[in-house]
């Protein structure tokens, strides 16, 4: 696990303060939004239970507490479109949304890893980012 995405588990697992993740992750030197983008996909993908349709009573709480205005395109966006759909229209908006973009999919893994934190790992799991 590289050093973003240790900072990306530590910021769901709130061992760091998401607004000060947020900026770590970003001002990052290193900081590439398709990287960043495609991991946080990928998480989130893998922390939502239900495989079938992505969506869940989590990931629906997730969306609707973006810390955004919900008018901004990242979030319209995955309020109309399904998971998988939303996420290929995220991956090609513009530069001057990025920042929105990865906003609310951190956001969205921080409440969905943590559902799954709460049931499906309570009693112990073999993913060691949750130790």
């Amino acid at each position: 696990m590289n050093q973003q995405e240790q900072l990306i588990n530590k910021i769901a697992q709130d061992k760091i303060d998401f607004k000060l993740g947020l900026a770590v992750l970003l001002d990052d030197d290193e900081y590439n939004f398709k990287k960043v983008f495609t991991t946080l996909r990928n998480y989130i993908i893998n922390a939502i239970p239900n495989k079938v349709d992505y969506n869940s009573e989590a990931y629906q709480t997730a969306i609707n507490t973006i810390p955004l205005k919900p008018t901004y395109t990242p979030i319209v966006l995955l309020k109309t479109f399904s998971t998988k759909i939303a996420f290929d229209k995220l991956a090609l908006l513009p530069e001057s949304e990025h920042k929105k973009t990865i906003t609310a999919l951190l956001w969205i893994f921080k409440i969905t890893d943590t559902e799954r934190r709460n049931t499906e790992c309570k009693s112990g799991c073999g993913h060691f980012w949750h130790k």
